[in-house]
C-alpha cells in the first residue's frame, strides 16, 4: 500500500466534482488505497451507527467492543464510511457526533476479501470543526442526496441499505444502549390478520402444564397481558445474526404463562405485540422456564400462573406461526381475560413494602437529562443502561412520585417525556431507602406511556385513571408551569445519614489512583457515584457555571487534542506546575483580572481572622458567560498547609466542575423542542427537524469549588458544590431538612441552605451570603472527611464532578 503523498496526483481531479467524489476517485486508482489530504473542506456527519465488532484481538477490548459506521455528506453526495478503531474514543466522548462538521485528513479503501463487489472507505484521521454544521445549514432533506459508491460496486446492497459495512454483522444497535430497537428492520404498524381462525381445535394453558409435551401441541389462542423490554445477548464469536429475545405474559381462560420471542422473530413481531393483543399460535415449543429471570408481579389478575414452562417461538426448528388477530374479530365466547392493573396513589406509596410492584399515573413536573450507567450483571462486551429521573404528581399528596425510569425499548416515548404530560408507568418497583422518601424504579417488565399514546390502552377505563383525569381538569396550566423543571444534575436517593463501608449497596470508597482512572474512562453521559477520603484544603465561591465556547473546537487526527485550551478526557488530569504558588498572606485581598494580565492590590490590613492559619480572599475576575466589563466577585479560603502541599502533589485532577448543563431550567412550551433535545442523548441520525436553537445560558447565583486532597496527600481533585437553596428545586424533594447553622461544614453535610425558601428570589439572603458561609470554612482545617462525589461526562471535554455529601470521619461507622 503506497503512502498518500505518492498517489495524490495519480488521478486528475475535476474542478466541478465534490470533495467526496474527488476523494473516492483517488482511492479508486489501482495504485492507491490510502489517501491523505490537508484540504480545508468540511463534511457533515449525518449518521453514526454502532454494531458488535468483528475483531477481538484489540489490546483494550472495552474500547473496541463495537465498531462504527459514519455517513458523511459534503452537501452534494453522501457516503457511508467505516470509522477506524483508533477514533472510537471520539464517539465515546460525543466529540464526533451527528450534526457536526469534520475534516477528513486521511482515509483508505478496504475491499472485502470474502465477497466480490464489496468495499468501503475507512476514515483513519480527522479533526472536528464547528459544533453547528455549516454544510447542513444548506440542506433541507439529506435523504435526497445520492449515495456515492466506488465504480463497479453500484450493486452492493450493503452500501445502500441499513446494514453494517462489515459483512459478518446484519444489523445496527442503538448508539447508546443495547435495549432499544434500531433501524429499518424493526417492523411496526403492520395490520393484524382478518383471517377466519379455526378455534375448534385449540388447547388451553393449563393443559400445557399437565401434558408437558414439548412438540406438536394444538394451537393456542391467548391475549398478551404483559410485555417486557427487549433483551440483546450478542457476544464475540456468536453466529446468530439477530441475538434478541423478549418475554411476554399471555393468558387464556385457564391461566397465565410466559411466552418467549427469539432472534429474527423479534424485529418482525416485537413492536406489534402489545398488551391487549390477541394471538393465534402454531408450531410453538415448550421448554422449562429460566429460573433466574425476573418476572412481573401478576397476582392482582387473580389467575393461576404456570411458571415451570415457557411457550417458545423460534424462527426455525420448527418455524413458529404467529397470527396477530384483529380486535374486531375477537369473540366474547373465546373467554379471554381482561387486562388488570394495580394503580396506587402517591398518598399510598409510603405504606408499600420494598420491591412491591405497582402501576402509577401522574402529571409530569420534572424531567431529568438522560444518563447512562454500566450494567453490572451482563456478561460479554461492555453494556450501558440509559435512564432518567422524573417527578409526577397526582393530587393526593404534596410530594410527587420520584421515578427512576430506565429505557423500556420505546425510545419514542422515553425521549419525549416532558413536563405537563400525563405519564403512566406499569410494574414499577418500590424502593424503601434510609434517609430518603421511597421512590419507584422501573424494571425489565415496566412499560411507559405519555400523552399521545394512551388511546386504546386497556388502563384507560381503570377507576384510578378516571379519577386522576378528573383531578387534572381542576388545574391551571400557567400555575403548574411555574413549578416545572427540566434537565440538569439530579441524583437520588440522597446519601444516607451515616457512611458505612462494606454495607450492602454502599457507595464504593475508591483510592486516589482509581478515582483518576474513573475520571479518565468515563464515557458520554455516564454517571457514577463514588466516595473519596481525605481533607478539604481550599474552597472558592464562583458566580457563574462554566459555559461552552461558542466557537467550534477542532480535534487533531491522532489524539483528539482540543485547540484553544480544550482538552480530551485523557488530558484533563494535570500535574501541578512549580510556578503555581497560591498567595499565603493572612490579609483580605482583592484581585483584579483583565483580559491580558492580573494585578493584585493589597488593601489596608484588617484584623487577623479568627483562624490565623487559614485565609479568605475576595477576588474579582471574569468567568463563564459573564466575561466582559462586568466582573464577578470570587471568595476563597485556603488551609494553612495547602501552599506547601501543592508542591508535593503528583497530580491535581482539576478539570471537573459545574457546567451550564449541570443546572435545571424552567420548562416552557416555546422552548419544548430545544429543551427535549438538550436533555436527551445525541441522536444517531441527523434530520432537518432537529432544533438548531441552543438553550440559553441559565442564571446561577453561584457555586462552591472545593479542592479535596487525598488521604495520602499525593492526588487532589476539584469538585463543585451547589447547595439546594429553594424548595422549588427538584433536588429539594425528599431532602432531609434538619435545621443547621449554615456553616461551610453543615452545608456540605446536609446539601442545602437553611431554611429553604419558596423561590430563589425571596429567600433571606442574610442567612445565605457566601461571605458569611466561607468565614466558617476554617473548621475544615486538617479535618479527615469522606466526600461523596457524583461524576458525569457531559460530552467533549465537559466533566461534571459534584459533591453530594461530606462526612466527618469521626462520624463514619466502620463495618
Amino acid at each position: 500500500m503506497e503512502d498518500s503523498s505518492s498517489c495524490s496526483s495519480l488521478v486528475p481531479t475535476p474542478s466541478q466534482a465534490s470533495f467526496l467524489q474527488r476523494t473516492l476517485e483517488r482511492l479508486s486508482s489501482a495504485q492507491c488505497l490510502k489517501f491523505g489530504s490537508d484540504q480545508e473542506e468540511p463534511v457533515a456527519v449525518v449518521a453514526l451507527q454502532r454494531y458488535l465488532s468483528e475483531r477481538t484481538d484489540y489490546r483494550d477490548e472495552q474500547l473496541h467492543s463495537y465498531s462504527y459506521d459514519v455517513t458523511v455528506t459534503d452537501g452534494v453526495r453522501r457516503v457511508k464510511c467505516f470509522l477506524h478503531a483508533s477514533l472510537n474514543h471520539l464517539v465515546h466522548s460525543n466529540t464526533l457526533r451527528t450534526g457536526r462538521d469534520i475534516f477528513i485528513s486521511q482515509c483508505s479503501f478496504l475491499f472485502s476479501e470474502s465477497r466480490l463487489g464489496h468495499g468501503y472507505m475507512c476514515i483513519e484521521k480527522l479533526r472536528c470543526g464547528a459544533r453547528s454544521s455549516a454544510v447542513l445549514a444548506r440542506i433541507k432533506d439529506v435523504s435526497l442526496l445520492p449515495m456515492l459508491v466506488r465504480h463497479g460496486m453500484e450493486r452492493s446492497v450493503v452500501l445502500h441499505s441499513d446494514v453494517p459495512l462489515q459483512l459478518s454483522r446484519k444489523h445496527y444497535l442503538p448508539l447508546w444502549n443495547n435495549v432499544d430497537p434500531e433501524g429499518d428492520m424493526w417492523i411496526s404498524g403492520a395490520p393484524p390478520s382478518d383471517a377466519v381462525l379455526d378455534v375448534s381445535k385449540i388447547t388451553l394453558i393449563r393443559h400445557l402444564e399437565s401434558s408437558r409435551s414439548t412438540l406438536n401441541n394444538l394451537p393456542l389462542l391467548v391475549k398478551v397481558i404483559h410485555k417486557s423490554k427487549l433483551r440483546y445477548y450478542g457476544k464475540f464469536g456468536s453466529k446468530i445474526d439477530y441475538p434478541y429475545m423478549a418475554y411476554f405474559e399471555v393468558a387464556d381462560q385457564s391461566g397465565i404463562m410466559s411466552l418467549v420471542l427469539w432472534n429474527e422473530l423479534c424485529p418482525k413481531f416485537y413492536q406489534r405485540l402489545n398488551v391487549g393483543t390477541v394471538l393465534y399460535l402454531q408450531n410453538y415449543t415448550l421448554k422449562p422456564s429460566y429460573t433466574n429471570r425476573t418476572r412481573p408481579q401478576m397476582d392482582h389478575h387473580r389467575m393461576k400462573s404456570y411458571n415451570s414452562l415457557e411457550i417458545v417461538l423460534n424462527p426455525h426448528g420448527p418455524a413458529s406461526l404467529i397470527t396477530v388477530v384483529s380486535p374486531k374479530t375477537v369473540q366474547p365466547q373465546w373467554g379471554l381475560p381482561d387486562v388488570s392493573y394495580r394503580f396506587i396513589s402517591r398518598s399510598e406509596l409510603d405504606r408499600q413494602a420494598d420491591n412491591f410492584a405497582c402501576d402509577v399515573i401522574g402529571l409530569v413536573t420534572f424531567v431529568g437529562r438522560v444518563e447512562r450507567v454500566k450494567s453490572k450483571v451482563d456478561k460479554g462486551p461492555e453494556k450501558y443502561w440509559t435512564y432518567r429521573w422524573v417527578h409526577a404528581v397526582d393530587g393526593t399528596s404534596s410530594q410527587p412520585f420520584i421515578l427512576e425510569l430506565f429505557s423500556s425499548s420505546r425510545v419514542e416515548i422515553f425521549n419525549n417525556i416532558c413536563p405537563m404530560t400525563y405519564l403512566v408507568c406499569t410494574q414499577m418497583r418500590v424502593c424503601q431507602v434510609t434517609g430518603s422518601q421511597p421512590y419507584l424504579t422501573s424494571s425489565c417488565e415496566t412499560e411507559m406511556f405519555i400523552t399521545g399514546y394512551h388511546k386504546s390502552q386497556p388502563y384507560v377505563g381503570d377507576p384510578r385513571v378516571k379519577s386522576f383525569i378528573q383531578w387534572t381538569k381542576t388545574l391551571k396550566d400557567n400555575i403548574v408551569l411555574q413549578k416545572t423543571a427540566v434537565g440538569g444534575h439530579y441524583s437520588y436517593p440522597h446519601s444516607p445519614p451515616m457512611f458505612i463501608q462494606s454495607a450492602a449497596g454502599q457507595i464504593p470508597l475508591v483510592p486516589a489512583a482509581d478515582l483518576k482512572r474513573e475520571l479518565e474512562t468515563l464515557q458520554y453521559r455516564e454517571h457514577k457515584r463514588l466516595a473519596y477520603q481525605g481533607q478539604i484544603t481550599a474552597v472558592t465561591y464562583l458566580r457563574s457555571p462554566k459555559t461552552p465556547r461558542t466557537e467550534g473546537t477542532e480535534v487533531s487526527e491522532n489524539n483528539c487534542e482540543h485547540a484553544e485550551g480544550h482538552r480530551s478526557p485523557s488530558q484533563r488530569l494535570r500535574s501541578p506546575s512549580s510556578d503555581e504558588t497560591p498567595a499565603t498572606s493572612r490579609k483580605r485581598k482583592i484581585q483584579m483580572s483583565t483580559l491580558g494580565c492580573r494585578k493584585t492590590h493589597e488593601m489596608v490590613p484588617e484584623e487577623e481572622e479568627a483562624n490565623p492559619s487559614s485565609e479568605v480572599q475576595l477576588q474579582e475576575h471574569s468567568c463563564g458567560h459573564n466575561s466582559g466589563p462586568a466582573a464577578s466577585h470570587i471568595l476563597s479560603w485556603e488551609g494553612s498547609s495547602w501552599s506547601k502541599q501543592q508542591q508535593e502533589l503528583s497530580e491535581h485532577l482539576s478539570q471537573g466542575g459545574l457546567h451550564q448543563d449541570s443546572i435545571c431550567r424552567r420548562f416552557t412550551f416555546d422552548e419544548k423542542n430545544a429543551l427535549l433535545q438538550w436533555g436527551n442523548l445525541q441522536p444517531s441520525r441527523w434530520t432537518s427537524k432537529q432544533s438548531s436553537e441552543s438553550v440559553p445560558p441559565v442564571l446561577c447565583s453561584g457555586y462552591y469549588q472545593l479542592t479535596i486532597l487525598g488521604i495520602n496527600k499525593q492526588i487532589a481533585v476539584d469538585a463543585a458544590f451547589l447547595p439546594v437553596a429553594s424548595s422549588d428545586d427538584p433536588q429539594a424533594v425528599s431532602l432531609p431538612q434538619d435545621l443547621h447553622n449554615n456553616t461551610m461544614l453543615s452545608c456540605l453535610s446536609s446539601g442545602f441552605l437553611c431554611p429553604l425558601t419558596a423561590t430563589e428570589d425571596s429567600r433571606d439572603r442574610s442567612l445565605h451570603e457566601p461571605e458569611e458561609i466561607l468565614e466558617t470554612a476554617g473548621e475544615l482545617e486538617d479535618m479527615h472527611v469522606v466526600c461523596i462525589l457524583d461524576l458525569c461526562h457531559l460530552g467533549e471535554d465537559k466533566l461534571e464532578v459534584l459533591i453530594n455529601k461530606v462526612y466527618k470521619v469521626a462520624e463514619v461507622a466502620f463495618d
